[in-house]
This record gives structure tokens, C-alpha cells and sequence, in this order.
């Protein structure tokens, strides 16, 4: 006898009797004192839907089922394995095929008898007609409530606040004023993209923080919320297929609108029309500028827009920019292209994620140089000594690399309590990490007394590290020490198989430019271009400015 061990828990937040811990101590009981065995192995998996098949440990099982190397699979409760009656009968086939007894110690199915086996489909027919039952009436109240204009409990749209005592949402007035400026933008230059750089210079973060794409900006935009009509039944999910409009619940006039019907209306005009002209792959790739939103004229500070040039023979169209002052004739800076700015950027932006991830290799300022001016795009560039002292810095703090120079010739003077703090910082997540691993996936674990307790320590010492280095740097609104900014920048490199020097045209042809786009914008936040096209500054997300040296 050898015994499949499964647990599973939809949370990790579930504790005591649901709890994943708890499970494996119960079942390995089970085996020990009613199967008479300590030949199992436990699979778990935690944070897993039991609607979801997809899980590691389950496939994991399975493949080991299938080679015959289980006689039983041991499970807490039956909706551990499925919640989906098909998936479970298929799976419970599967096991019948490899003549694997299947056992629930909770409702006390053992499959190797014929009435254990009969129990079973009987309980799950019966289960599966529960819970769709219970779906049915849940729907039918939902559909009640829609029909009195009675929220449901989606997220609350931008311009908008839960308020408690009337159950419903009310107008938030700063919020609603980034709605009003959506609609005003759109209606007047007829382009998302307008609408995007809109929010992109004035950093403006959608509801929940994040940044804006010309999806978002089309998904508020053709929300009928916003002019006061409440819309419920329109969809099979979220972002599913759209549902026979005579399923629609539509409620007009139902809550405090933001927009007029009138300029809803005509913004949804002007999206309709565009779907209809703008259909074209081609069409969609000449409307992206990979720098947009990103360049400041570095002779009058103004913001450079950009606008496709020619198309090349060989199809290559690039973006040009130009200072949004120069029409005014009180700014001089000359046009840049893709063709210069493109190569520059994409290969420096690239050489800076290989010196941060490959820092332990970093012993010298002039290593830090080696990284970072890779290349034959950077022969006759250097940085400016401020530049390469700072992000040695920066380093240093993250790893403990050797001693540092003599910060008092230096701008930037280190602070020894801000350095202390933001290695306490790092310290404290990767504890908190650690202990995590160690409560879901070791074996042996710790008890979930022990693990709540150890992890409210820490992260109370990690929010006092916070807090501490908050006020230490209240005067500064960057953390040059922090590198996490980069984590999402290295795994578009990984995915596109991107470790070093790139061509930069067969890269802006081949790959999607708003994947490009996005891939420059989650590291920058400005670039400086002085008078002659060439980068004077780039400033990165976490703060940190490199100038450049002709």
C-alpha cells in the first residue's frame, strides 16, 4: 500500500479546521491509524480554486498515479480534489483505470467497496444540483436588486466613492474631475492616445493606482455609469462575451451623472467611427510612440510630442519629436527620431537591468562604467562622476558590497541611519518570504500559531523601518536604493530572449510597440534632450538620474 496524500486550501488565509496544516496532520493520522501505513507522500497546494485543475501538486500526483505508484488517494473532503462534478468524475475515472482506491476521510468514501463507490456519485449528483441551485437563486436576487437600481457589489468606477448610508456610489469631486478631463480631451482630439500622454504628464493613476493604456481610457469612456445609467446583465463575466441585449438591465437616470448624455454620446460617436477607420494592424502600429510621454526639452523644459515620420522601403516608420514649444518659436531644440533616441535608450535601459542583476559582480565604480556603457552605441559617451558615485551607493546598500569612497567630496552625502533602515527593510521581506515558504511548502512546516505570531513581528518591524526612514527622508520624495522597479523590465527581457546589445530597428519591427512602450515606460520617468538631439538625463522610476558626458 502506498498513499497519495491531497490537500488543498482556495486561501492562505483560511486557519484552523480549514486550514492546509491542519489537513496533512489529519490525514497523515488517518493513514497511520486507520489504513495502518506510513508509506504516503503529501501533495499540497495552497491558494488554489477548487474550480481550477491547473494546480502544480494535482498534475504533479496525477503524473505519478498514471506510473502506478499509488494504491490510494487520500483527501480531507471530496471538494478538495473538484468542485466541478465532470472534472471529478473524469478524474475518478482516471483512478479507477490504475486501480487507485479513492478515500474522503470526512464523508467516509472508501471507493474500494461498491456501495462506497454508489454513495459517492450519489452525494455529488447532489452536490452539483446544490450548488447550482444556490447559483440560480443568488442570480435571481441579483437581478431583483438591478432592477431597483440597487448596487451589486462590482468595484466602485474612478470619480466615484462607496457610500455606506445610501448602499450606492456617490460623485468623489477630485475624481471626477480626471473623468471630466477623459471625456473633454477625447472629444476634442478624438484619440485615446491624446487622452493617454494627458495622463501620463500629469501622473495620474487609475483607480486602484496603476497606470493607464488606451484600454482603460476606452473602458471609461464607453461606461454608461458615468452619465447616470446604471447597465447590470451585460456581460457572461467581467471582460466576457457580451450577453442578447434582452438580457440587459438598463436603469437611466439612476444616480448622480458625471458627463451629460450629450457628450457621452458623442464621445461614443467618435470611438464608433474610429473602430471603423482605425481597424488596420498598420493603422494601430503607426498611432505608437515608444518615447511618448517621456521627453522634456532640456533648452526650455517643455514636453516633446511625437508624430510618425515617412515610412522607410523596408517598412520601418519611426516616431519623431519635437518640443511642444518650438511652434511658438520661443524654443530652438531640434526634431529627434526613433532612429537615434531608439538605439541609445532600448540598449542602456537593457545594459542598467544587467549591472543591477549581476551587482555581486560589482567591486569598482569603473565596473559599474563597464556595465552601463556597453556597446557601440556608447563609444565616445561617459557618465558624470556624480552619476557613477550614486548608483555605487545604491549598490552598496543593497548588497554590502566594499567599502565606499570618500562621500565628503561627494554631492550626494550618505545618510548611515537611512542605510541602516533600508537594509532592515530588505531584511524584514525577505523573512517575511521565508516564513511564508516555510508554512505552505516544507513538510514538516510550523504550526500556524507559531507562523501568525512570527509574521505580525516582523512585518510590525518592517512598518517601523518604513516609518523610520520616512521621516528620516521626508524631504525626499526618491528611494535610490530601491531596485524593484525592475523586476517586471527583466521579465519582458526573459521572455523575448533579450540578454545583451539588440538591433534596435529588427527589435522596433518584430516585437509589439506598446510592448515596447510599456517595457521603457515601467523604468523611466523622464527624458532630458538637449539642443543638438543628444540624451543629456535619464531619470529612472526609483528617482536615480544618470547624465551623460559628450
Amino acid at each position: 500500500m502506498k498513499i497519495a496524500i491531497y490537500c488543498r486550501v482556495s486561501t492562505h488565509h483560511q486557519i484552523d479546521k480549514e486550514s492546509l496544516p491542519f489537513q496533512e496532520q489529519d490525514l497523515k493520522n488517518y493513514c497511520e491509524c486507520v489504513l495502518g501505513s506510513n508509506n504516503y507522500v503529501v501533495f499540497k497546494d495552497p491558494g488554489y480554486s477548487g474550480k481550477n485543475t491547473e494546480r502544480p501538486d494535482f498534475k504533479n500526483m496525477f503524473e505519478r498515479i498514471r506510473k502506478n505508484e499509488f494504491t490510494h488517494l487520500l483527501v480531507w473532503k471530496i471538494d478538495r480534489i473538484s468542485r466541478n462534478l465532470l472534472d471529478f468524475c473524469s478524474m475518478y475515472n482516471e483512478l479507477k483505470q490504475y486501480n487507485c482506491t479513492f478515500i474522503s476521510k470526512n464523508e467516509q468514501f472508501d471507493t474500494s467497496s461498491a456501495m462506497g463507490e454508489a454513495m459517492l456519485k450519489i452525494i455529488l449528483v447532489f452536490a452539483e444540483l446544490e450548488r447550482n441551485l444556490t447559483s440560480e437563486r443568488v442570480s435571481a436576487i441579483m437581478i431583483n436588486r438591478a432592477q431597483e437600481g440597487r448596487w451589486n457589489g462590482a468595484n466602485v468606477p474612478l470619480g466615484y466613492y462607496w457610500d455606506a448610508s445610501s448602499a450606492f456610489p456617490l460623485i468623489d469631486n477630485a475624481e471626477s474631475e480626471i473623468i471630466k478631463s477623459i471625456y473633454y480631451i477625447y472629444e476634442k482630439e478624438q484619440s485615446a492616445n491624446r487622452v493617454l500622454d494627458y495622463l501620463v504628464e500629469n501622473n495620474i493613476k487609475t483607480k486602484r493606482g496603476g497606470n493607464w493604456t488606451t484600454k482603460t481610457i476606452c473602458d471609461v469612456i464607453r461606461n454608461p455609469f458615468y452619465m447616470g445609467t446604471y447597465r447590470y446583465n451585460y456581460r457572461e463575466s467581467a471582460r466576457g462575451k457580451l450577453k442578447d441585449s434582452s438580457e440587459w438591465i438598463i436603469k437611466e437616470n439612476n444616480h448622480q451623472a458625471i458627463i451629460s448624455k450629450k457628450q457621452w454620446q458623442k464621445c461614443n460617436d467618435i470611438m464608433d467611427e474610429n473602430a471603423r477607420t482605425n481597424h488596420s494592424k498598420n493603422r494601430r502600429y503607426n498611432q505608437i510612440h515608444i518615447f511618448r510621454g517621456l521627453l522634456r526639452c532640456n533648452v526650455c523644459g517643455g514636453n516633446m510630442y511625437g508624430a510618425k515620420d515617412r515610412p522607410r522601403k523596408d517598412g520601418f516608420r519611426p516616431s519623431r519629436y519635437r518640443c511642444s514649444n518650438s511652434h511658438k518659436e520661443t524654443c530652438n531644440n531640434k526634431i529627434v527620431t526613433d532612429v537615434t533616441l531608439g538605439p541609445f535608450v532600448i540598449n542602456y535601459l537593457i545594459n542598467f537591468i544587467n549591472l543591477i542583476n549581476n551587482s555581486k559582480q560589482i567591486n569598482s565604480i569603473d565596473d559599474i562604467k563597464s556595465f552601463l556603457l556597453n556597446g557601440i552605441d556608447f563609444k565616445d559617451i561617459d557618465l558624470t562622476e556624480d552619476t557613477l558615485f550614486n548608483i555605487y551607493v545604491s549598490l552598496n546598500i543593497n548588497n554590502k558590497l566594499i567599502p565606499l569612497p570618500d562621500t565628503e567630496s561627494k554631492d550626494m552625502k550618505v545618510n548611515s541611519e537611512e542605510i541602516k533602515l533600508t537594509r532592515e527593510i530588505n531584511k524584514f521581506k525577505k523573512a517575511l518570504k521565508r516564513l511564508d515558504d516555510l508554512y505552505y511548502f516544507d513538510e514538516k512546516g510550523i504550526s500556524e500559531k507559531d507562523y501568525l505570531i512570527k509574521k505580525k513581528d516582523f512585518e510590525n518591524k518592517l512598518n517601523d523601518a518604513n516609518n523610520k526612514l520616512k521621516s528620516i527622508s521626508e524631504n525626499e520624495p526618491t528611494n535610490f536604493y530601491d531596485f524593484d522597479f525592475l523586476s517586471s523590465a527583466s521579465e519582458f527581457l526573459l521572455q523575448n530572449n533579450i540578454k545583451k546589445h539588440i538591433d534596435f530597428k529588427m527589435f522596433y519591427m518584430t516585437i509589439d510597440n506598446e510592448k515596447i512602450y510599456n517595457f521603457v515606460k515601467s523604468l523611466v520617468k523622464e527624458i532630458f534632450i538637449n539642443e543638438d538631439g543628444s540624451i543629456y538625463s535619464i531619470t529612472f522610476k526609483n528617482g536615480l538620474v544618470h547624465y551623460f558626458i559628450y
